[in-house]
């Protein structure tokens, strides 16, 4: 994989932060390089305006990575204990609203994609496309999807930013018939997974960097384009562009939206939005019985975090 060049800081950090800030640059770089672009449609195109669009819990009903990973089990890559481990990280992750400690965010970095480490690239991608129509297609919000429909329909591009792994996002975005898909890159040697990150995952700083770079690359103009996400995590994403849009939006993100006077848009049905503060991947677990479970295993030490 070629070198991706690094920009200069713009003041000095603590030496954590400035490690992470370049971890989060090299994510975004190698994100946007690896986006791949669609055939422009009958549409007159506009060619600097765009959508940006969050997955969890935005695009789709809960967490794309715990659909992944659940395929992946089922598939016998990796043991149910596993996946419970997998999925107590991801909802203690997801549940404290950051990253979390510094250590904890180095296991996350080194556990991401341990399970595909030794596999193919071509394997992956083929589990991929079987798990979207398995467990995915059927929670696309129809709401979201109607949101990114009206920038194609306007000539505008959409792509997806998400920290599901790249070859899984385009996978989603070709699906939904978007232009293409910023996820979290894996390092691949001789066309298999070492599984280790290029840089960092696709999340918080990271999704800015990733649209800050395919800007620059396809010469849009950020003030012109549109972000969407349910999170207040994503906010350096939300940021960035001239509107910000709060979809399915967690309790400090409404309060943010509302504060900022950005259009908040709510499809979730049978529940008051405010109260939905934990995330679906955890209500997910909790329904298969695998939160308990990996709470055990954690108190058993079988986990390092």
């Amino acid at each position: 994989m070629p070198r991706v060049p690094l920009r200069g800081r713009r003041s000095a950090r603590p030496e954590g932060a400035a490690d992470e800030e370049t971890r989060a640059h090299v994510a975004g770089a190698a994100s946007a390089a690896a986006a791949e672009v669609a055939a422009p449609s009958a549409v007159t195109p506009d060619l600097t305006g765009a959508a940006f669009f969050d997955v969890d819990n935005t695009m789709m009903m809960g967490a794309s990575l715990f659909w992944f990973a659940r395929g992946l089990a089922a598939r016998k890559y990796f043991s149910s204990r596993d996946l419970a481990g997998f999925v107590w990280q991801q909802a203690k992750f997801r549940i404290a609203g950051n990253e979390g400690s510094a250590d904890d965010m180095h296991t996350i970095r080194e556990n991401a994609l341990a399970f595909v480490a030794g596999r193919p690239v071509a394997e992956i991608v083929q589990a991929s496309e079987e798990i979207y129509d398995e467990l995915m297609a059927d929670r696309i919000w129809a709401g979201t999807r109607s949101l990114a429909q009206q920038h194609l329909d306007a000539g505008q591009r959409v792509w997806l930013v998400t920290a599901t792994p790249v070859e899984l996002a385009g996978i989603i975005a070709h699906r939904l018939g978007l232009t293409g898909a910023l996820g979290t890159v894996a390092e691949v040697v001789d066309g298999k997974y070492t599984g280790r990150l290029v840089g960092e995952l696709m999340h918080g700083p990271a999704k800015a960097e990733a649209v800050l770079a395919l800007a620059e690359r396809e010469g849009l103009d950020l003030a012109r384009c549109t972000a969407y996400s349910d999170s207040a995590n994503d906010l350096p994403m939300l940021s960035l562009t001239g509107t910000a849009v709060a979809v399915n939006p967690d309790t400090e993100l409404r309060a943010i939206a509302r504060s900022r006077g950005w259009t908040i848009r709510d499809f979730r049905t049978g529940r008051k939005a405010a109260k939905i503060g934990v995330p679906t991947v955890a209500a997910a677990a909790l329904s298969g019985g695998l939160v308990g479970g990996a709470i055990a295993l954690r108190r058993r030490n079988k986990f390092p975090w």
